[in-house]
């Protein structure tokens, strides 16, 4: 995390080199594009979807719950 304070009573936060490092430890398998994360169907759980495999979801490290936890 990067703090610059060169302007007078402002702080600026930057987090690029930790959002660049965090995309390159995702799964090159997970690919994809969404115009928003909140599509009316979030809460809905479809009991047919195919599970995250559990070395996909946890036995990788990182794995792709702690990154989207780091989200």
């Amino acid at each position: 995390m990067t703090l610059d304070y060169k302007t007078k009573w402002k702080v600026k936060i930057c987090m690029y080199e930790y959002i660049v490092k965090m995309l390159s430890e995702f799964p090159t398998d997970i690919n994809g594009i969404a115009k928003t994360p909140a599509a009316r169907h979030l809460f809905n759980v479809n009991p047919e979807a195919k599970k995250l495999p559990k070395t996909t979801a946890k036995n990788n490290c990182p794995g792709f719950h702690d990154l989207i936890a780091k989200l």
